[in-house]
């Protein structure tokens, strides 16, 4: 085996690195797949290496601040992070989106430590003060550790989130000058009770905003309105803080993060820090073992054990991402399983571990003791990983922008490194490992959040109103719709008007009645009957589907089957227990099209974006056997749910249709499976899930009068998804069409056009009329 030797230098930026002396080089990796899994290797790329370009500290940096960094092993900067702090310290907002492990911790640090410093040299009073904010409670505890490594005399940092107790956070509220904390906490804690943090925040000096292309869709939207409101309570205490937001790469970078802060930003996203070649793989696994028909891919997870399998036999230090905890654990097991004696070198990693244990998997890494780690994404990790040599992804991770985070945590300085991407059962998977150009010559997508979105931003409103009265003035944070809004909440009596503005005028807290991962409506509690515990809310859209009485609901691994659903009251009440069956929902769907805001005639026919009315009603659920046998199907008397949201939708006439060859009996089953496999392929052009998106189809729709396709977003007012498929257009159903036609399968399957949220069962489906009815309306598109 050839092998490249390195030094043992810890790298500057603070990211794990083994520190072995040899590491194998990339051919050997590749060596390693011959003969790996079921599958077969499609296409090899190799990104060649970048140089470093390093700047010299700013003189501004304050001495105790230097030397505690430079202790550490740095001894100058890379140019992006000199660039960004002395932004910040000039004190304009901004932003840096460069690749994961380029040190853009450091980029901020250096002018937030900077100020604390100096004000902890002050003579008197308690000198500046800023928030870290984090998506995850691990990042902000790393974050506290990594400060607290440097040792900076008199600055005091601490991590206030859900489980810090009340004693504790007194002490933060009245001493601690770098709170580390995440959007929920800022949400139902420091805004509420700003009068408590009035000390705090008449010296708030800087708000940090890591990993800020987390924050899109509906919860983007939320975090949005959430800095809003705090910059809207500094302005009480007389401070304007200034916004460090630290992102992977995006599309329209300035925009995304501008729009999420309500003010412009500056972009830095040229990237100074070194890094090897890297040498990507796309990778499609065999057929599934157990599917006679050989129409079904193996699973990524299974697959991807294997080739971690081989990897770590030849020393390749390897991490696998996989989509679930579920998925996480089987890929560890089943390496160990497959290692033997060596099994002890292969961890598992995700949500849920306690801090000790995280500490644990960085020693064993960094002295290479631990040669494979299976996790779930890159910040459930909570750990700065990098440097290793391989890096295994179980299934499309959604968006280029995450491919590109994940493939970033292998490579060390210099170091070449391996990616291997295994394709999943799903449309999206299907496509970029026959079309790499999807990948590798693609920018990334557009982040998208909107929060104009009037389901969200009335309840920000009544939540403002509560921490402050909101005036007309402060349509300068909320918008022009601000006052339209707060005078239906005014007729709804959630608020008050008096001649000083608008009041809360209930006894409760406004914070309570949404929740931030939602679309701002009303949550339903899951409730364990026995012990009246909480177990955790769902959004009252999703209550239907997910915590229907008789469902099976999993928390945190565990099954619970639902005794009851109470609408009235909001709950759901669940028992412990697993029945051995899974549940799945069915539901009947129509759609009423409102208006259309946008349209463009394609030859005969149209596609269109606005806004759709969709009525959806779960009707029963069917009982799974995990082989997937159907034990049986269960009527629910539930209500019938309606949607106001944004959609894009197109139309074919008929006699247009047919004229493709199409029956009249298969165009009902050829729309759906257009339908289903768009919304698999609508993240190549959005920074979606495919959970955010809906889709209904009909072969008569009463306001077109024609075939008619939509797709819609699945919160109400919209995320902002639709909208970028409807601008992509061409491309997202060129997609579509050849994610259908690049399957193997004869009929349809999971990799092209049958849904895991189907409220039909997945009939009718007609693949092949799929295909028919996308080349058609390609015909007459545009170029895109």
């Amino acid at each position: 085996m050839a092998l490249i030797s390195h030094s043992d230098t810890t790298r500057r930026d603070g990211a794990i690195i083994t520190s072995s002396a040899c590491r194998p080089d990339v051919a050997s990796a590749l060596d390693a797949l011959t003969g790996a899994g079921t599958g077969r290797l499609l296409h090899v790329r190799t990104d060649p290496a970048r140089p470093a370009s390093s700047a010299p500290w700013p003189t501004w940096v304050h001495a105790p601040v230097r030397a505690a960094i430079e202790g550490t092993g740095v001894r100058e900067l890379w140019t992006h992070q000199r660039h960004v702090a002395d932004l910040a310290h000039e004190g304009v907002d901004v932003g840096i989106c460069t690749g994961t492990a380029s040190g853009k911790s450091l980029a901020y640090l250096l002018p937030v430590l900077s100020a604390l410093s100096e004000g902890v040299s002050a003579p008197t009073g308690r000198g500046a003060t800023a928030i870290y904010l984090a998506p995850t409670k691990a990042l902000g505890a790393d974050q506290e550790a990594r400060i607290a490594s440097y040792a900076i005399p008199g600055i005091r940092a601490a991590t206030l989130d859900g489980d810090t107790p009340t004693d504790e956070r007194r002490w933060i509220r009245e001493h601690a000058h770098l709170v580390l904390t995440n959007p929920d906490l800022l949400h139902h804690t420091l805004l509420p009770q700003h009068e408590r943090w009035a000390s705090f925040l008449r010296r708030l000096r800087y708000v940090v905003v890591d990993e800020s292309h987390v924050y899109k869709g509906v919860f983007g939207a939320h975090v949005a309105l959430i800095l809003r409101r705090l910059q809207r309570i500094a302005v009480r205490y007389s401070t304007s803080p200034t916004f460090v937001l630290a992102s992977a790469t995006s599309a329209a970078p300035s925009e995304q993060l501008g729009r999420l802060v309500g003010r412009p930003v500056q972009v830095v996203d040229e990237d100074g820090s070194p890094h090897g070649a890297t040498t990507y793989a796309l990778w499609e696994p065999g057929s599934a073992p157990s599917d006679p028909t050989g129409e079904s891919r193996r699973s990524a997870v299974a697959e991807s054990a294997d080739l971690m399998t081989a990897l770590v036999r030849r020393g390749v230090q390897t991490l696998t991402f996989a989509r679930s905890r579920v998925g996480v654990e089987v890929v560890a097991e089943m390496t160990r399983a497959a290692l033997g004696s060596d099994g002890s070198t292969v961890a598992a990693y995700r949500g849920g571990y306690l801090p000790e244990e995280r500490r644990e998997l960085e020693a064993a890494l960094r002295s290479g003791a631990l040669r494979g780690l299976a996790a779930t994404n890159a910040l459930e990790l909570g750990i700065d990983i990098s440097g290793l040599d391989a890096v295994v992804m179980a299934g499309w991770p959604g968006t280029v922008a995450s491919f590109r985070q994940q493939a970033g945590r292998a490579g060390r300085g210099a170091a070449s490194s391996l990616v291997v991407m295994v394709a999943a059962d799903d449309p999206l998977d299907t496509f970029v490992t026959h079309h790499p150009e999807a990948i590798f010559d693609r920018p990334v997508e557009q982040a998208v959040c909107d929060p104009a979105n009037p389901y969200v931003l009335a309840p920000h409103l009544a939540a403002a109103a509560a921490e402050l009265p909101v005036t007309v003035a402060d349509s300068a944070y909320f918008g022009d719709d601000m006052v339209g809004l707060l005078a239906a909440l005014v007729a709804r009596g959630v608020l008050r008007r008096r001649p000083r503005g608008w009041f809360w005028a209930r006894e409760d807290r406004p914070a309570d009645h949404f929740s931030l991962r939602g679309s701002g409506e009303d949550v339903v509690r899951i409730v364990e009957t026995r012990t009246a515990r909480v177990l955790g809310t769902v959004d009252g859209a999703r209550s239907h589907t997910t915590v229907h009485t008789g469902a099976v609901y999993t928390h945190q691994g565990a099954p619970f089957v639902v005794t009851a659903l109470d609408l009235d009251d909001g709950s759901a009440h669940v028992v412990p227990g697993d029945p051995g069956w899974s549940t799945m929902a069915r539901s009947v769907s129509s759609f009423d099209i409102v208006s259309s805001h946008r349209h463009e005639v394609w030859g005969d026919c149209e596609l269109h974006f606005g806004t759709i009315r969709v009525r959806s009603q779960v009707t029963s659920f069917l009982r799974r056997l995990p082989s997937g046998e159907v034990l049986g199907e269960h009527p629910l008397d539930l209500p019938e749910r309606e949607l106001v949201t944004r959609g894009v939708w197109w139309t074919m006439p008929e006699s247009v249709a047919l004229a493709t060859g199409l029956n009249p009996a298969d165009l009902p089953g050829a729309l759906h499976a257009a339908e289903h496999a768009s919304i698999g392929i609508l993240p190549l052009v959005a920074q979606s899930d495919r959970w955010d998106i809906g889709g209904v189809s009909t072969a008569l729709h009463p306001d077109t009068g024609v075939p008619t396709v939509v797709v819609y977003d699945g919160h109400p007012g919209g995320a902002g998804f639709t909208e970028r498929a409807y601008a992509a257009a061409r491309t997202w159903l060129a997609a579509t069409r050849s994610a259908i036609a690049d399957c193997s399968c004869a009929h349809g399957c999971p990799s092209c056009v049958q849904s895991p949220k189907c409220g039909n069962g997945n009939e009718p489906l007609d693949k092949p009329g799929a295909v028919l009815l996308l080349d058609r309306l390609l015909q007459d598109a545009p170029p895109s």
